[in-house]
């Protein structure tokens, strides 16, 4: 098929609406299940392409958890510690640690479950039984992959009532190196971002601390990548193969490094072992846990530990995550990368990181204050690249 009828566009007021080829070839995928819309398509084709990059450039199967044209995170597929199996609640899947893929599904769906619920999965390689397993217990609303084994597909085809959305794309599809885009009856034309992401990028390091070692590059490439599919403007912290805090779409540059900093840090403190140890009521679901969980760690709109609300979540009453066991806790993660879509303007982003963790930056470079970014760097023995590379994506 070369087109495919929509029910709306972004809104219900929008009508009508199709995905189409200008060219009248073919459609590069098959929808196998459901009846994705609009926005599913365009989380889709943004996350097969931040998952099959990042398999490309690490050569490890890769997934990816979109919401409204963001990734809330990106993972490859390394080993789960016990401590992140936990907090990912799937500890009791069996056969986990035999596939690559399933867990960097769990660390990419993990990293931030509030942003994940009714998610677009994109997985790089063919969708095996046990990620369709880990899948099939989530809210989500759809998954693109380049295919899926029989039992898989039907494991993902028993989601939503039978109405999942199931799309696999021709993993040789290459697009046309021009793209267009419409706003406002106006047409813009502009050549498709195919700069390559690698370790070439971390040549040029401008601190007096040089020492990169490849894990963190590893961890750079994971956030830089992850930025070349996000809205701008944006920054990335990753750890351990995945994308930890993704602060997209702010005006404001040290905002995006506030926003992803919290998330990152709220993903930290969930391997803390008081808060794998709450006891939660036995017939509490995994989206009312994230929520709780949320408020235990960040005391957002209520204390959950307070008399009369502890009630409703614990069978007893928790003690509470103290500000200082937090910091302690924190300071524990000295290894954290952390990469921005454009240069930093100010030394404020980096204090804000290093409050996180961050050891190791990359960004473009090319600010008129870059000497006091690097003078924050240096002070605090941080390795910083200037890529030269800047990955706004809109």
């Amino acid at each position: 098929m070369n087109e495919f009828e929509l029910k709306y566009g972004c809104n219900p007021n929008q009508k009508p609406s199709r995905i189409f080829m200008r060219d009248n070839g073919e459609l590069p995928i098959t929808v196998l299940n459901g009846r994705p819309g609009y926005i599913n398509f365009l989380d889709a084709f943004n996350s097969w392409q931040l998952v099959k990059e990042l398999k490309e450039a690490l050569g490890l199967p890769a997934a990816t958890s979109f919401k409204h044209v963001s990734p809330t995170s990106a993972a490859v597929g390394l080993p789960l510690s016990d401590a992140l199996k936990k907090a990912c609640f799937v500890e009791d899947i069996e056969g986990l640690d035999e596939s690559p893929l399933a867990c960097a599904y769990v660390r990419a769906r993990g990293t931030d479950r509030l942003c994940s619920f009714g998610d677009w999965v994109a997985l790089s390689d063919v969708c095996d039984v046990t990620t369709a397993k880990l899948l099939a217990r989530e809210v989500s609303d759809g998954i693109i992959a380049p295919g899926y084994e029989p039992e898989a597909l039907e494991i993902l085809k028993t989601k939503k009532k039978g109405a999942y959305n199931i799309v696999e794309i021709d993993p040789e599809y290459k697009p046309a190196p021009i793209e267009t885009k419409d706003v406002f009856g106006i047409t813009f034309e502009q050549g498709r971002n195919e700069f390559k992401i690698g370790e070439h990028l971390f040549e040029n390091i401008v601190t007096a601390n040089k020492e990169l070692p490849q894990s963190a590059k590893r961890d750079l490439i994971v956030a830089l990548i992850t930025l070349k599919y996000t809205q701008s403007n944006s920054v990335c912290f990753a750890y351990d193969g995945q994308a930890i805090g993704v602060g997209a779409g702010q005006q404001s540059r040290v905002h995006c490094t506030r926003l992803a900093g919290g998330k990152a840090d709220t993903w930290l403190l969930r391997q803390h072992p008081k808060t794998l140890a709450l006891p939660f009521l036995p017939e509490m679901k995994r989206p009312e846990r994230d929520n709780v969980i949320d408020g235990y760690i960040n005391g957002n709109e209520e204390d959950v530990c307070a008399d009369g609300i502890w009630q409703g979540y614990f069978t007893e009453q928790p003690a509470p995550l103290t500000a200082e066991e937090k910091r302690a806790w924190l300071d524990t993660f000295k290894d954290v990368a952390l990469a921005s879509d454009a240069f930093f303007p100010f030394a404020d982003n980096i204090k804000r990181a290093y409050a996180s963790g961050v050891k190791y930056v990359a960004e473009p470079g090319g600010s008129i204050r870059d000497d006091l970014v690097i003078a924050e760097c240096d002070k605090n023995d941080m390795v910083m690249a200037f890529t030269g590379m800047r990955l706004f994506h809109h």
